[in-house]
């Protein structure tokens, strides 16, 4: 299966039941703007935490009745934080929005050896976005967690996006190790670890899935520009991942394929219980809805 845009996903999530999303910090007017109308739209059912009094009067000004919705009052970040992760570790939700909040602040509740909810080794950051130029969702990773991961967290970065791609109904997730040229080159160390990654591929110890390594962006994303350079592969122009050397080269490519090419983007941190919403405190509400549409269609 390929997914073309999110509004092909949303499509396919009609016949589906609502999850329980508990929203840390849900006191933001575009988080609830989100919220709701993922909930009007049968992807969630939420749980909302923080300051009640001003989740009150914002859903009274959005026009939204608060009936059959619960409220956890919270008084700062830090309570927020805490008491939304609680909610998750006792199995009251099945993903977890964050709302007016720092996401340090969230993801130290998370990862709290005690009360917290890691699940993975290496926790990763999945951008996904819809641009027009290109036919199908493209999943960045990772721009958001690990500064400069080595081969082995880059193992594991690549192995949350696979699965998460899986999750979602690809059969056969296509994967690009991206570096600046495509040959291994000494100098380039990242260059290394694709080629590492691309083997490994083949022997399977991602699952499913087709890896391809170092291989450019272009090559990765425009089959032309791959068949003028002679590269084949079955990835060349038809890459669902976007596996970047770095936080920074994740971070670049994801905003400028957001901003300057006009995309749309959500995004998600992976290796927890259940996935987790990080957008920006000054995201869009349609930012933040595509996120956890994501979310809401992992099976």
């Amino acid at each position: 299966m390929v997914i073309a845009s999110f509004s092909d996903l949303k499509t396919r999530l009609h016949e589906l039941p609502p999850k329980r999303a508990v929203v840390a910090a849900a006191h933001d007017e575009h988080t609830l703007q989100a919220v709701f109308a993922a909930w009007r739209d049968g992807l969630i059912h939420p749980i909302l935490v923080g300051r009640e009094e001003s989740i009150l009067s914002i859903a009274h000004s959005l026009g939204e009745p608060l009936d059959s919705v619960q409220v956890v009052d919270a008084a700062d970040d830090v309570q927020c934080a805490a008491r939304s992760v609680a909610l998750i570790r006792r199995g009251e939700g099945a993903m977890l929005i964050k709302g007016m909040l720092p996401t340090g602040t969230l993801l130290k509740a998370v990862v709290n050896k005690e009360t917290g909810i890691r699940a993975s080794q290496v926790m990763s950051h999945v951008a996904v976005l819809d641009v027009p130029s290109y036919h199908k969702l493209l999943y960045v990773t990772d721009g958001g967690m690990v500064v400069a991961p080595d081969l082995e967290q880059k193992r594991h970065i690549l192995k949350n996006a696979v699965d998460f791609c899986r999750f979602l109904g690809y059969d056969c997730p296509k994967a690009a190790a991206l570096c600046a040229v495509e040959t291994v080159n000494p100098t380039m160390p990242e260059t290394a670890d694709a080629a590492v990654l691309k083997a490994e591929g083949e022997q399977g110890n991602f699952g499913h899935c087709l890896v391809e390594g170092p291989i450019a962006l272009d090559l990765a994303t425009d089959r032309e520009s791959a068949q003028i350079k002679g590269y084949h592969s079955p990835v060349a122009g038809d890459a669902d991942i976007l596996l970047a050397p770095s936080i920074a080269a994740g971070n670049l490519l994801g905003k400028s394929l957001y901003g300057l090419a006009g995309g749309e983007m959500a995004g998600v941190v992976l290796g927890a219980k259940v996935p987790i919403t990080v957008n920006s405190r000054g995201a869009t509400a349609e930012e933040k809805y595509w996120s956890i549409l994501i979310c809401a269609a992992m099976n």
